[in-house]
């Protein structure tokens, strides 16, 4: 079997709706909050979900490498890298969990060569899950039955842009007229390109700074959805930046 079949998104599906189902009743439970080097927080609903998704991924493809943010955070990045690996976050929207807000994510993303071949998300407070299988993704909701999503057609004036929280106005009016869109709405974590890969948004202009493990996962259920993420530039957006310890440049996500 090779590492790119169908039922590795389904088990790496798995895998995170378990971290999930962990986390979940951590969320508003008033969990103590601290600061990494660079004082982004950090919770023990992170640390758990990591330990249990590192176990898991383990177990289920031994000898694989990972690349994971909090043992990244407390240990440093690897100096090199093969050309397959998974890239995990436990916690995509720290700052959302910590303020009770519900856009959350658990990650995991299979790189092969570069780019992001298979992935799952999950929303442990909604339970929705997306994740790539055979080409293309599939959503199911709480353990209920798988369904395709696919992006939509760029709808001419209505077109709605996912924007961070933390987003000035200049900076949102800048991107709308680099990029065309209507609307916008701002939320955390990776659901923003889950909700461009089941046709509820459009774009995600990033121009600021992430993680690989940040989005390879949510990449991997866009790209298979029909979307892309490439940079500004429209060049293809690579994983594996060991030399620059696994950070991105910007990037700009888009459905159809």
């Amino acid at each position: 079997m090779r590492l790119t079949d169908t039922d590795v998104g389904e088990r790496l599906a798995q895998i995170c709706e378990a971290a999930a189902e962990l986390i979940l009743p951590l969320w508003r439970s008033g969990l103590a909050v601290d600061r990494k080097s660079d004082e982004s927080p950090v919770t023990e609903a992170d640390r758990r979900g990591e330990a249990l998704i590192l176990q898991q991924l383990a177990e289920a493809f031994p000898g694989l490498p990972v690349v994971s943010e909090e043992d990244a955070s407390e240990f440093g990045t690897p100096d090199a890298i093969g050309p397959v690996f998974f890239l995990v976050d436990p916690l995509d929207g720290t700052k959302a969990f910590v303020r009770g807000d519900a856009h959350f994510t658990v990650n995991i993303g299979l790189v092969e060569d570069g780019r992001p071949v298979a992935g799952a998300v999950c929303c442990p407070p909604t339970g929705e899950t997306w994740f790539t299988s055979g080409g293309r993704t599939l959503k199911r909701v709480k353990g209920g039955a798988s369904a395709p999503v696919r992006v939509r057609a760029w709808p001419e004036g209505e077109a709605l842009a996912l924007t961070s929280l933390t987003a000035r106005p200049e900076q949102i009016e800048a991107l709308r007229e680099r990029y065309g869109f209507s609307r916008t709405e701002g939320m955390d974590s990776s659901i923003k390109l889950c909700r461009i890969a089941e046709g509820a948004a459009d774009v995600y202009p990033r121009h600021g700074p992430t993680m690989e493990w940040d989005i390879a996962a949510g990449h991997a259920v866009l790209a298979a959805a029909g979307g892309q993420v490439t940079t500004p530039e429209g060049e293809p957006f690579v994983y594996g930046k060991a030399d620059q310890g696994f950070r991105n440049g910007w990037f700009v996500a888009r459905g159809g």
